[in-house]
């Protein structure tokens, strides 16, 4: 017995010694990597060991060791992005990996919940709108994609399941619709190669998306510290950043497009403190200052249907939660918000038309970061109301071509005296100004837009861009 124990710890010595070399899954063949800049390549070997990389387009190698954890981190410059491919190589003094198939291009991580993760092909008796026509198109060996499998841990992980891939129906039709609709755009108005990483769960809850430190300040939010705690993972404060977050965190990017706010509609007044403590956090995980972060306004949707009786009418509106993304596209620096206003389905928590998504967020992205012009990109947004005599004459900013509700009467307005209660409005466009009055209101004090959990908004910039739903006062319900 002792003769076995002896040669058990001999095994395990020797293992440890003998590291094999490794890098982590986000690495490898059919890869993109972000042009322009110096990219992280990262993985294991035994303590101390020299570690080379040598990449195809330049002659020039880069080398660094293994820490005492057998940790290595080499950063290895890039050119200009091509629709050539490269190889690389990286090699201890025993072992060597190859990663061929290689572009060098713009890199996007696509991050949130379901309708992040709703793939093209769409979920069962839930369809994308033209998914299977665009899957039948979409071969594109400039479009390379990885899907981060599922995964919740209590302590931080450092790998992931997932591999990289070309564009293909085959592919493409397991992606996230409002990802592949924001990348295709993104390859055909730059013309480079695009690489996607696509990390999301439905159902998520943003609190699953920050880590433990990220959560330090939010005294209620009740961090798990057993498997027992983690019943609903997806709902579960940190697992998913454990997982699904910090393993890639590091991998360089262009910036970030995120679609989630359904899960925490209940939470609207935490929601934009949440949110922006988030983005701060990844930007400092990932060590590229403020890279651009984009993401889509949930959509209308009646969240009756799914709720108790308890938790229907007053702040569980979902306009509040809309209320307070808007709020953090103001908050947060280099941020975008894209409003979906137009889009909603009232029985349906997933709209159909991921293609006006996805592309409004590249429009976004065109605009903002690539500084692509003579196109619009950003909602009109309400700026100021002012009374005169019955009637509120509202202001709103990003309307230089004035507003429109393409020829329809408006019919979202709500106008509201001193008592607090709303009634319909009727409301005129006045160039890039809108009039709104109530006979039922002498002197109105508020005035709410589309203010509803399902609602289908009707008033757009020129451009076809639709206005956010909003309200001026801060009244509780």
């Amino acid at each position: 017995m002792k003769n076995i124990y002896i040669l058990l710890i001999t095994f395990f010595v020797v293992i440890s010694v003998h590291a094999e070399l490794k890098t982590p899954a986000i690495f490898g063949r059919n890869m993109l990597l972000q042009q322009n800049t110096e990219v992280n390549i990262w993985g294991w070997a035994n303590k101390g060991q020299t570690i080379t990389v040598s990449p195809s387009w330049s002659t020039q190698k880069y080398a660094g060791k293994a820490d005492n954890a057998g940790k290595w981190m080499i950063k290895i410059p890039t050119p200009a992005a091509s629709y050539e491919t490269y190889e690389i190589n990286i090699s201890d003094n025993k072992n060597k990996i190859t990663f061929d198939n290689i572009l060098i291009g713009e890199v996007w991580l696509c991050s949130g919940q379901s309708n992040m993760e709703m793939p093209m092909k769409g979920f069962k008796n839930q369809p994308v709108l033209g998914g299977n026509e665009a899957i039948l198109k979409s071969k594109n060996k400039n479009i390379r994609l990885i899907t981060v499998k599922r995964a919740s841990s209590l302590t931080t992980q450092n790998d992931i399941i997932g591999e990289w891939a070309e564009a293909t129906p085959e592919t493409v039709k397991e992606f996230s619709a409002t990802g592949y609709y924001y990348g295709k755009l993104l390859n055909e108005m730059l013309d480079v190669p695009i690489g996607l990483i696509l990390s999301s769960w439905g159902g998520s809850s943003i609190e699953a998306w920050m880590s433990k430190d990220m959560l330090a300040e939010f005294n209620d939010i009740k961090l798990p510290t057993t498997k027992e705690d983690m019943k609903v993972p997806n709902r579960t404060p940190m697992v998913l950043y454990n997982s699904m977050i910090n393993p890639i965190a590091g991998y360089t990017i262009k910036g970030c497009i995120w679609y989630q706010g359904e899960s925490n509609y209940e939470r609207s007044d935490q929601y934009p403190l949440l949110f922006g403590k988030m983005v701060n956090e990844w930007r400092k995980v990932w060590g590229q200052g403020e890279f651009p972060f984009y993401y889509c306004q949930i959509a209308p949707y009646n969240y009756a249907s799914i709720s108790t009786p308890d938790k229907q009418g007053g702040k569980f509106n979902s306009a509040f939660l809309r209320e307070a993304q808007s709020k953090s596209a103001i908050q947060v620096p280099d941020v975008g918000m894209v409003v979906l206003m137009d889009i909603g389905e009232e029985n349906c928590i997933h709209p159909q038309n991921k293609k006006t998504g996805g592309e409004r967020l590249a429009m976004m992205a065109l605009g903002k970061t690539y500084g692509l012009k003579g196109f619009a990109y950003e909602s009109p947004t309400f700026k100021e109301m002012v009374l005169e005599e019955n009637k509120v004459i509202l202001t709103f900013e990003n309307a230089p071509m004035w507003l429109t509700a393409f020829g329809k009467e408006l019919k979202e307005f709500e106008v509201a005296g001193a008592d607090k209660v709303f009634y319909p409005a009727k409301a005129e466009i006045k160039r890039s100004k809108v009039e709104v009055s109530s006979d039922k209101v002498s002197k109105p004090v508020a005035v709410r837009y589309a203010f509803k959990d399902f609602v289908v908004g009707d008033l757009f910039s020129t451009e076809g861009l639709p206005l956010s739903s909003f309200r001026s006062d801060n009244w509780d319900k």
